[in-house]
Protein backbone atom coordinates (compact mmCIF):
# COMPACT_ATOMS: atom_id res chain seq x y z
CA UNK A 1 0.00 0.00 0.00
CA UNK A 2 1.33 3.42 -0.88
CA UNK A 3 1.04 6.37 1.46
CA UNK A 4 0.48 9.83 0.03
CA UNK A 5 3.62 11.89 -0.36
CA UNK A 6 4.47 13.95 2.74
CA UNK A 7 3.80 17.64 2.83
CA UNK A 8 6.63 20.02 3.55
CA UNK A 9 8.21 19.71 6.97
CA UNK A 10 6.54 22.82 8.36
CA UNK A 11 3.16 21.30 7.63
CA UNK A 12 4.20 17.98 9.11
CA UNK A 13 5.17 19.72 12.32
CA UNK A 14 1.53 20.75 12.82
CA UNK A 15 0.16 17.26 12.14
CA UNK A 16 -2.33 15.88 14.64
CA UNK A 17 -0.40 14.02 17.31
CA UNK A 18 -1.63 10.95 19.16
CA UNK A 19 -2.08 11.16 22.90
CA UNK A 20 0.73 10.78 25.42
CA UNK A 21 -0.05 7.15 26.20
CA UNK A 22 2.57 5.70 23.85
CA UNK A 23 5.28 7.91 25.29
CA UNK A 24 4.34 6.90 28.81
CA UNK A 25 4.57 3.23 27.86
CA UNK A 26 7.99 3.73 26.33
CA UNK A 27 9.24 5.69 29.33
CA UNK A 28 8.07 2.90 31.63
CA UNK A 29 10.67 0.63 30.00
CA UNK A 30 13.44 3.21 29.57
CA UNK A 31 15.44 2.45 32.72
CA UNK A 32 15.34 -1.29 31.97
CA UNK A 33 16.45 -0.76 28.37
CA UNK A 34 19.35 1.47 29.40
CA UNK A 35 20.44 -1.17 31.91
CA UNK A 36 20.13 -3.85 29.23
CA UNK A 37 22.25 -1.78 26.82
CA UNK A 38 24.92 -1.26 29.49
CA UNK A 39 25.02 -4.97 30.24
CA UNK A 40 25.61 -5.72 26.55
CA UNK A 41 28.27 -3.00 26.46
CA UNK A 42 30.11 -4.65 29.36
CA UNK A 43 29.88 -8.07 27.68
CA UNK A 44 30.36 -7.55 23.91
CA UNK A 45 30.34 -10.61 21.66
CA UNK A 46 31.73 -10.89 18.15
CA UNK A 47 29.83 -12.04 15.07
CA UNK A 48 28.22 -15.48 15.36
CA UNK A 49 29.51 -15.71 18.94
CA UNK A 50 26.61 -13.78 20.49
CA UNK A 51 25.36 -16.66 22.64
CA UNK A 52 25.00 -14.70 25.88
CA UNK A 53 23.29 -11.81 24.11
CA UNK A 54 20.90 -14.22 22.40
CA UNK A 55 20.10 -15.94 25.70
CA UNK A 56 19.35 -12.65 27.49
CA UNK A 57 17.10 -11.47 24.65
CA UNK A 58 15.27 -14.77 24.59
CA UNK A 59 14.64 -14.70 28.32
CA UNK A 60 13.25 -11.16 28.27
CA UNK A 61 11.07 -11.73 25.20
CA UNK A 62 9.70 -14.97 26.65
CA UNK A 63 9.00 -13.13 29.89
CA UNK A 64 6.89 -10.68 27.88
CA UNK A 65 4.73 -13.54 26.62
CA UNK A 66 6.40 -13.80 23.21
CA UNK A 67 7.85 -16.83 21.46
CA UNK A 68 11.28 -16.01 20.01
CA UNK A 69 12.88 -18.34 17.47
CA UNK A 70 16.67 -18.69 17.66
CA UNK A 71 18.40 -18.87 14.28
CA UNK A 72 19.90 -22.23 13.23
CA UNK A 73 23.43 -21.05 14.03
CA UNK A 74 22.55 -20.60 17.68
CA UNK A 75 22.87 -16.81 17.77
CA UNK A 76 20.32 -14.19 16.81
CA UNK A 77 16.58 -14.65 16.71
CA UNK A 78 13.27 -13.46 15.31
CA UNK A 79 9.97 -13.00 17.11
CA UNK A 80 6.52 -12.26 15.70
CA UNK A 81 3.70 -10.30 17.31
CA UNK A 82 0.47 -11.17 15.51
CA UNK A 83 -2.80 -9.55 16.63
CA UNK A 84 -5.65 -12.02 17.16
CA UNK A 85 -7.80 -12.46 14.08
CA UNK A 86 -5.11 -11.35 11.63
CA UNK A 87 -6.00 -12.85 8.21
CA UNK A 88 -3.49 -15.28 6.75
CA UNK A 89 -1.14 -13.62 4.31
CA UNK A 90 -1.32 -10.15 5.90
CA UNK A 91 2.00 -8.39 5.20
CA UNK A 92 4.33 -8.17 8.18
CA UNK A 93 6.07 -4.98 9.32
CA UNK A 94 9.64 -5.81 10.39
CA UNK A 95 12.21 -4.03 12.57
CA UNK A 96 15.83 -5.15 12.60
CA UNK A 97 18.65 -4.83 15.13
CA UNK A 98 22.22 -6.09 14.83
CA UNK A 99 23.65 -7.59 18.03
CA UNK A 100 27.38 -8.16 17.44
CA UNK A 101 30.38 -6.11 18.60
CA UNK A 102 33.72 -5.14 17.07
CA UNK A 103 37.17 -6.69 17.61
CA UNK A 104 38.71 -3.53 19.10
CA UNK A 105 39.57 -2.35 22.61
CA UNK A 106 37.15 -0.19 24.56
CA UNK A 107 39.17 2.96 25.27
CA UNK A 108 36.65 4.57 27.62
CA UNK A 109 37.83 4.80 31.23
CA UNK A 110 35.17 7.08 32.72
CA UNK A 111 32.02 4.92 32.51
CA UNK A 112 30.89 1.97 34.64
CA UNK A 113 29.76 0.00 31.58
CA UNK A 114 33.18 -0.18 29.90
CA UNK A 115 33.82 -3.51 28.15
CA UNK A 116 35.14 -6.22 30.45
CA UNK A 117 36.62 -8.16 27.53
CA UNK A 118 39.95 -7.07 25.99
CA UNK A 119 39.81 -6.63 22.24
CA UNK A 120 36.01 -6.44 22.08
CA UNK A 121 33.78 -3.39 22.19
CA UNK A 122 30.36 -2.16 21.14
CA UNK A 123 31.96 0.71 19.24
CA UNK A 124 29.29 0.90 16.51
CA UNK A 125 26.13 1.23 18.59
CA UNK A 126 24.73 -2.24 18.03
CA UNK A 127 23.93 -2.45 21.74
CA UNK A 128 21.70 0.61 21.27
CA UNK A 129 20.05 -0.89 18.18
CA UNK A 130 19.35 -4.06 20.16
CA UNK A 131 17.85 -2.15 23.08
CA UNK A 132 15.64 -0.16 20.69
CA UNK A 133 14.17 -3.25 19.02
CA UNK A 134 13.80 -5.04 22.36
CA UNK A 135 11.88 -2.05 23.71
CA UNK A 136 9.74 -2.03 20.59
CA UNK A 137 8.89 -5.68 21.19
CA UNK A 138 7.92 -5.05 24.81
CA UNK A 139 5.66 -2.09 24.03
CA UNK A 140 4.03 -3.71 21.00
CA UNK A 141 3.39 -6.92 22.95
CA UNK A 142 1.37 -4.81 25.39
CA UNK A 143 -0.39 -3.07 22.48
CA UNK A 144 -1.34 -6.43 20.98
CA UNK A 145 -2.92 -7.53 24.26
CA UNK A 146 -5.02 -4.35 24.44
CA UNK A 147 -6.12 -4.60 20.81
CA UNK A 148 -4.25 -1.49 19.67
CA UNK A 149 -1.84 -3.27 17.33
CA UNK A 150 -3.62 -3.83 14.02
CA UNK A 151 -0.87 -5.37 11.89
CA UNK A 152 1.59 -8.23 12.42
CA UNK A 153 5.11 -7.22 13.40
CA UNK A 154 8.41 -9.11 13.28
CA UNK A 155 11.40 -8.18 15.41
CA UNK A 156 14.75 -9.35 13.97
CA UNK A 157 17.81 -9.61 16.21
CA UNK A 158 20.53 -10.27 13.68
CA UNK A 159 23.99 -11.65 14.42
CA UNK A 160 27.24 -10.89 12.61
CA UNK A 161 26.62 -7.59 10.85
CA UNK A 162 30.32 -6.72 11.10
CA UNK A 163 31.60 -9.77 9.21
CA UNK A 164 31.39 -10.98 5.62
CA UNK A 165 29.15 -12.62 4.67
CA UNK A 166 26.94 -10.83 7.16
CA UNK A 167 24.26 -12.27 9.38
CA UNK A 168 21.45 -10.75 7.32
CA UNK A 169 21.91 -13.67 4.96
CA UNK A 170 21.53 -16.06 7.91
CA UNK A 171 18.22 -14.42 8.81
CA UNK A 172 16.95 -14.56 5.23
CA UNK A 173 18.00 -18.19 4.79
CA UNK A 174 16.11 -19.08 7.96
CA UNK A 175 12.92 -17.53 6.56
CA UNK A 176 13.14 -14.26 8.44
CA UNK A 177 11.87 -12.21 5.50
CA UNK A 178 8.99 -14.50 4.55
CA UNK A 179 5.78 -12.48 4.55
CA UNK A 180 7.53 -9.17 5.28
CA UNK A 181 5.95 -6.25 3.44
CA UNK A 182 8.20 -3.48 4.77
CA UNK A 183 11.27 -3.33 7.02
CA UNK A 184 12.96 -0.59 9.06
CA UNK A 185 16.19 -0.18 11.01
CA UNK A 186 18.12 2.58 12.72
CA UNK A 187 21.86 3.08 12.98
CA UNK A 188 23.54 5.26 15.56
CA UNK A 189 24.98 8.47 14.12
CA UNK A 190 27.30 10.45 16.42
CA UNK A 191 27.02 13.48 14.13
CA UNK A 192 23.27 13.79 14.73
CA UNK A 193 22.02 15.23 18.01
CA UNK A 194 19.88 13.03 20.26
CA UNK A 195 16.19 13.54 19.60
CA UNK A 196 16.69 13.75 15.84
CA UNK A 197 17.06 11.35 12.94
CA UNK A 198 18.85 11.67 9.60
CA UNK A 199 16.90 10.53 6.56
CA UNK A 200 17.74 10.09 2.88
CA UNK A 201 15.77 8.69 -0.04
CA UNK A 202 17.89 6.39 -2.20
CA UNK A 203 21.32 4.99 -1.41
CA UNK A 204 22.44 5.83 2.13
CA UNK A 205 25.42 3.45 2.35
CA UNK A 206 27.75 2.00 -0.25
CA UNK A 207 28.44 -1.46 -1.52
CA UNK A 208 31.47 -3.07 0.07
CA UNK A 209 33.33 -6.16 -1.16
CA UNK A 210 36.67 -7.68 -0.22
CA UNK A 211 39.30 -9.06 -2.53
CA UNK A 212 42.51 -11.05 -2.22
CA UNK A 213 44.77 -10.98 -5.27
CA UNK A 214 47.52 -13.59 -5.34
CA UNK A 215 50.46 -13.46 -7.79
CA UNK A 216 52.85 -16.35 -8.44
CA UNK A 217 56.07 -16.91 -10.34
CA UNK A 218 59.15 -19.16 -10.35
CA UNK A 219 61.23 -16.87 -8.11
CA UNK A 220 64.91 -16.15 -8.61
CA UNK A 221 67.90 -13.92 -7.82
CA UNK A 222 67.62 -10.13 -7.90
CA UNK A 223 70.75 -10.12 -10.09
CA UNK A 224 68.79 -11.83 -12.90
CA UNK A 225 65.22 -10.40 -12.93
CA UNK A 226 65.03 -10.86 -16.70
CA UNK A 227 65.16 -14.65 -16.28
CA UNK A 228 62.15 -14.90 -13.98
CA UNK A 229 58.97 -13.10 -12.96
CA UNK A 230 59.73 -10.04 -10.85
CA UNK A 231 56.79 -10.43 -8.48
CA UNK A 232 57.64 -7.43 -6.29
CA UNK A 233 57.44 -5.12 -9.28
CA UNK A 234 54.31 -6.90 -10.49
CA UNK A 235 52.49 -6.53 -7.18
CA UNK A 236 53.63 -2.90 -6.92
CA UNK A 237 52.19 -2.17 -10.37
CA UNK A 238 48.95 -3.85 -9.37
CA UNK A 239 48.72 -1.72 -6.22
CA UNK A 240 49.43 1.49 -8.12
CA UNK A 241 47.64 0.90 -11.42
CA UNK A 242 44.49 -1.06 -10.58
CA UNK A 243 42.64 1.66 -8.63
CA UNK A 244 43.31 4.27 -11.32
CA UNK A 245 42.46 1.93 -14.20
CA UNK A 246 39.22 0.83 -12.50
CA UNK A 247 38.25 4.47 -12.07
CA UNK A 248 38.68 5.07 -15.81
CA UNK A 249 36.76 1.97 -16.87
CA UNK A 250 33.64 2.59 -14.79
CA UNK A 251 31.12 5.43 -14.72
CA UNK A 252 32.48 8.01 -12.24
CA UNK A 253 28.94 8.65 -11.02
CA UNK A 254 28.98 5.14 -9.54
CA UNK A 255 31.70 6.19 -7.09
CA UNK A 256 33.72 2.98 -7.38
CA UNK A 257 36.70 3.00 -5.01
CA UNK A 258 39.38 0.30 -4.79
CA UNK A 259 41.72 0.66 -1.80
CA UNK A 260 44.32 -1.88 -0.71
CA UNK A 261 45.02 -2.38 2.97
CA UNK A 262 47.62 -5.15 2.85
CA UNK A 263 50.53 -5.98 0.55
CA UNK A 264 52.94 -8.87 1.09
CA UNK A 265 55.90 -10.07 -0.97
CA UNK A 266 59.26 -11.61 -0.25
CA UNK A 267 61.46 -12.20 2.77
CA UNK A 268 65.03 -11.42 1.63
CA UNK A 269 66.57 -8.37 -0.10
CA UNK A 270 68.33 -10.37 -2.81
CA UNK A 271 65.69 -13.01 -3.58
CA UNK A 272 62.78 -12.54 -5.96
CA UNK A 273 59.80 -14.23 -4.26
CA UNK A 274 57.52 -16.88 -5.70
CA UNK A 275 54.36 -15.49 -4.15
CA UNK A 276 52.85 -12.06 -3.47
CA UNK A 277 49.47 -10.87 -2.23
CA UNK A 278 47.30 -7.78 -2.24
CA UNK A 279 44.20 -7.46 -0.07
CA UNK A 280 41.68 -4.65 -0.01
CA UNK A 281 38.11 -3.48 -0.46
CA UNK A 282 35.94 -2.32 -3.34
CA UNK A 283 33.28 0.22 -2.42
CA UNK A 284 30.61 1.58 -4.72
CA UNK A 285 27.72 4.03 -4.43
CA UNK A 286 25.46 2.45 -7.05
CA UNK A 287 24.12 -1.04 -7.69
CA UNK A 288 25.14 -1.02 -11.38
CA UNK A 289 28.78 -0.38 -10.50
CA UNK A 290 28.68 -3.01 -7.77
CA UNK A 291 27.45 -5.61 -10.25
CA UNK A 292 30.07 -4.79 -12.91
CA UNK A 293 33.18 -4.33 -10.76
CA UNK A 294 34.35 -7.98 -10.51
CA UNK A 295 34.29 -8.54 -14.29
CA UNK A 296 36.16 -5.32 -15.01
CA UNK A 297 38.76 -6.12 -12.36
CA UNK A 298 39.38 -9.55 -13.88
CA UNK A 299 40.15 -7.95 -17.24
CA UNK A 300 42.46 -5.28 -15.79
CA UNK A 301 44.37 -7.75 -13.60
CA UNK A 302 44.89 -10.08 -16.56
CA UNK A 303 46.48 -7.31 -18.63
CA UNK A 304 48.89 -6.18 -15.92
CA UNK A 305 49.80 -9.76 -15.01
CA UNK A 306 50.53 -10.60 -18.65
CA UNK A 307 52.90 -7.63 -18.91
CA UNK A 308 54.93 -8.97 -15.97
CA UNK A 309 54.55 -12.68 -16.82
CA UNK A 310 52.84 -13.38 -13.50
CA UNK A 311 50.22 -16.00 -12.78
CA UNK A 312 47.29 -14.71 -10.76
CA UNK A 313 44.16 -15.68 -8.89
CA UNK A 314 41.50 -13.33 -7.58
CA UNK A 315 39.43 -14.31 -4.56
CA UNK A 316 36.57 -11.82 -4.71
CA UNK A 317 34.16 -11.88 -1.76
CA UNK A 318 30.79 -10.28 -2.29
CA UNK A 319 30.04 -8.25 0.80
CA UNK A 320 26.96 -6.07 0.63
CA UNK A 321 25.15 -3.97 -1.97
CA UNK A 322 24.22 -0.37 -1.09
CA UNK A 323 21.33 0.25 1.28
CA UNK A 324 18.76 1.95 -0.98
CA UNK A 325 16.00 3.61 1.04
CA UNK A 326 12.54 3.46 -0.50
CA UNK A 327 10.66 6.76 -0.82
CA UNK A 328 7.40 5.67 0.83
CA UNK A 329 9.27 4.20 3.80
CA UNK A 330 11.24 7.43 4.27
CA UNK A 331 7.96 9.37 4.13
CA UNK A 332 6.56 7.15 6.87
CA UNK A 333 9.64 7.68 9.04
CA UNK A 334 9.47 11.43 8.56
CA UNK A 335 5.76 11.55 9.35
CA UNK A 336 6.11 9.42 12.48
CA UNK A 337 9.16 11.27 13.78
CA UNK A 338 7.62 14.68 13.22
CA UNK A 339 4.26 13.74 14.73
CA UNK A 340 5.88 12.29 17.84
CA UNK A 341 8.69 14.73 18.55
CA UNK A 342 8.19 18.08 16.77
CA UNK A 343 6.98 20.38 19.53
CA UNK A 344 8.25 23.75 18.37
CA UNK A 345 11.72 23.18 19.75
CA UNK A 346 13.42 22.87 16.38
CA UNK A 347 13.65 20.29 13.59
CA UNK A 348 13.69 16.61 14.49
CA UNK A 349 14.41 15.34 10.98
CA UNK A 350 17.49 16.33 9.00
CA UNK A 351 18.97 15.38 5.66
CA UNK A 352 21.90 13.00 5.72
CA UNK A 353 24.57 12.05 3.22
CA UNK A 354 25.46 8.73 1.68
CA UNK A 355 28.25 6.95 3.51
CA UNK A 356 31.00 4.81 1.98
CA UNK A 357 30.51 2.35 4.81
CA UNK A 358 28.86 -1.00 4.13
CA UNK A 359 25.74 -2.25 5.95
CA UNK A 360 24.15 -5.64 5.38
CA UNK A 361 20.64 -4.27 5.99
CA UNK A 362 20.83 -3.92 2.21
CA UNK A 363 20.15 -7.63 1.76
CA UNK A 364 16.72 -7.28 3.39
CA UNK A 365 15.83 -4.59 0.86
CA UNK A 366 16.31 -7.17 -1.89
CA UNK A 367 13.18 -8.85 -0.49
CA UNK A 368 10.98 -5.95 0.69
CA UNK A 369 10.94 -2.16 0.56
CA UNK A 370 12.16 -0.32 3.63
CA UNK A 371 14.57 2.21 5.02
CA UNK A 372 17.52 2.72 7.36
CA UNK A 373 17.42 5.89 9.48
CA UNK A 374 20.35 7.50 11.26
CA UNK A 375 19.51 7.78 14.95
CA UNK A 376 20.97 10.80 16.69
CA UNK A 377 23.14 9.83 19.69
CA UNK A 378 25.25 12.96 20.26
CA UNK A 379 24.57 14.84 23.47
CA UNK A 380 23.42 18.44 22.96
CA UNK A 381 26.43 19.88 24.77
CA UNK A 382 29.03 17.33 23.67
CA UNK A 383 32.13 18.81 22.09
CA UNK A 384 33.51 16.98 19.10
CA UNK A 385 32.30 13.70 17.63
CA UNK A 386 33.08 10.21 18.94
CA UNK A 387 33.14 8.47 15.59
CA UNK A 388 32.02 4.91 14.89
CA UNK A 389 34.53 2.06 15.10
CA UNK A 390 36.71 3.93 17.59
CA UNK A 391 37.47 2.79 21.10
CA UNK A 392 35.98 5.89 22.75
CA UNK A 393 32.64 5.66 20.97
CA UNK A 394 29.68 6.24 23.26
CA UNK A 395 26.10 7.54 23.04
CA UNK A 396 23.56 9.71 24.79
CA UNK A 397 21.32 6.92 26.08
CA UNK A 398 18.16 9.01 25.70
CA UNK A 399 18.37 7.94 22.06
CA UNK A 400 17.04 4.50 23.04
CA UNK A 401 13.62 5.83 24.04
CA UNK A 402 13.52 7.96 20.89
CA UNK A 403 14.14 4.90 18.72
CA UNK A 404 11.54 2.81 20.55
CA UNK A 405 8.88 5.48 20.28
CA UNK A 406 9.64 6.00 16.59
CA UNK A 407 9.33 2.28 15.79
CA UNK A 408 6.18 1.87 17.88
CA UNK A 409 4.61 4.90 16.19
CA UNK A 410 5.34 3.29 12.81
CA UNK A 411 3.67 0.06 13.91
CA UNK A 412 0.66 1.68 15.56
CA UNK A 413 0.02 4.88 13.66
CA UNK A 414 2.10 5.62 10.58
CA UNK A 415 3.78 2.59 9.00
CA UNK A 416 1.24 1.05 6.65
CA UNK A 417 2.58 -1.96 4.76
Amino acid sequence: MNDPQPADRAALATAVRPGPDLRARVRAHEAELIAFRRDLHRHPELGRQEFRTTRLLGERLTGAGLQPRVLPGGTGMTVDIVPPGTPAGTPVLAFRADIDALPIDDAKTDVPYRSTLPGRAHACGHDVHTAVVLGTALVLAEAARTGELRQPVRLIFQPAEEVMPGGALDVIKAGGMEGVGRIFAVHCDPKVEVGRVGLKVGAITSACDRLLLALDGPGGHTARPHLTTDLVTAVARMAADLPAALGRRMDPRWGVSLVFGRIAAGSAPNAIPQHAELEGTVRCLELDGWREAPEVLDELIARIAETHRAKWTLDYHRGVPPVVNEQVSIAQLERAMTARFADGGGPVVEDTEQSLGGEDFSWYLEHAPGALARLGVRGPHEKGVRDLHQGRFDVDERAIAVGVELFCALALEHGRV
